[in-house]
């Protein structure tokens, strides 16, 4: 009958429209790139991403890229992609505050208790230029490699080893003429127990001081002199310092120019204090996290793809399997990917 003849056009009709719009999100949806973890678009973002958590890193010692574990890259028509990325960090013995590259600065070796870094983050390419939009980090003592009687890495907050920091500042100011320094950070200290004697190695940070009595105030000055201090030994430590130049200004968290120091340091008086009380210095945890939905998606993904060239994968599918991982692909995705089997993730260790 019509009627019947007009409800089945009218049912074929609605069935045709919600087909074309699901299309029509799927066809919309960004797509997913999975490039090698060392190729030079991966090298490219993990550096941007190193430095970046670098100058977030008020604290501390600088960190450098060992390895790029995982990345994607979810990419849209105007070519605004947006990269997620895992790659672990390796502690250097450059302070933050050191001008030095990290690319000439060196790696802490294993069995002076490195500290690794790994981190999750999410950029953003805008007009070929690649920003930092959040990450995540983990930062943990390296326990491998530590021999019997080797020097054991000492809480910042450690009571004996803050002592030594205080006579070796006492030390310095007394060997140096014309300035007085203050502390400014605690970076390192460890201990070791040589011949029955417990001795102390100690890395601090100083800085120029204006000093009234006993208490002294670092100077808020850009140019104000600075360096890193190592000590050494028992009751009367060597000391040495490398001062930074003068000429770089101090950077804080938010790239401003002149960042205030710590308002004031008590060195002939009292025990010097330090806020973290941990065993190093971590890189900062979180970052931004609320503006980008992507970082829950690399700590969940422990996939290694084992396919060469990159990969393109529609993010409307986020379960389908890589083509040569499952045997019973079918014909045509078997054929797109004759190459050899190599496993572009994770990527090479540059230190250990």
């Amino acid at each position: 009958s019509l009627n019947q003849y007009t409800l089945l056009v009218f049912s074929l009709y609605i069935w045709n429209t919600v087909a074309l719009g699901l299309l029509g999100g799927i066809w919309a949806q960004p797509n997913i790139l999975l490039p090698e973890c060392d190729s030079l678009e991966a090298e490219e973002a993990a550096l941007v991403a190193q430095d970046h958590l670098n100058a977030q890193h008020t604290h501390g010692y600088k960190y450098a890229l060992n390895r790029i574990e995982e990345i994607k890259i979810h990419t849209v028509p105007d070519g605004n992609n947006t990269y997620v990325m895992e790659i672990e960090l390796l502690e250097t013995d450059c302070h933050v505050l050191d001008p030095t590259p990290v690319a000439n600065c060196t790696v802490r070796p294993k069995h002076l208790t490195a500290i690794e870094g790994d981190c999750d983050v999410v950029l953003k390419k805008v007009a070929g230029v690649l920003t930092v939009l959040a990450f995540k980090c983990k930062t943990e003592e390296s326990r491998e490699d530590l021999c019997s009687g080797c020097s054991t890495l000492l809480p910042l907050n450690h009571t004996q080893g803050q002592d030594f920091v205080q006579t070796s500042l006492i030390k310095l100011n007394n060997e140096t003429q014309n300035l007085t320094y203050s502390l400014l950070e605690i970076g390192r200290m460890s201990s070791q127990v040589v011949a029955g004697e417990q001795r102390y190695k100690a890395e601090f940070v100083v800085v120029e001081a204006n000093c009234i009595n006993d208490t002294c105030t670092p100077l808020n000055d850009t140019t104000a002199a600075r360096g890193i201090c190592i000590s050494e030994g028992t009751n009367d430590p060597s000391v040495n310092c490398k001062m930074f130049s003068t000429l770089i200004p101090l950077v804080d968290a938010n790239n401003s120019i002149g960042s205030p120091l710590p308002p004031q340091v008590h060195i002939h008086a009292g025990r010097v204090s330090h806020k973290h009380g941990t065993g190093h210095h971590k890189l900062t945890a979180l970052h931004n996290p609320h503006m980008s939905s992507y970082l829950s998606e690399s700590a969940e993904s422990a996939e290694v793809v084992p396919v060469a060239p990159a990969l393109i994968v529609p993010a409307a599918e986020p379960a389908s399997p890589s083509p040569v991982a499952d045997d019973s692909s079918s014909d045509a995705s078997s054929a797109s990917v004759e190459v050899p089997i190599t496993l572009v993730c994770p990527g090479r260790i540059r230190f250990f």
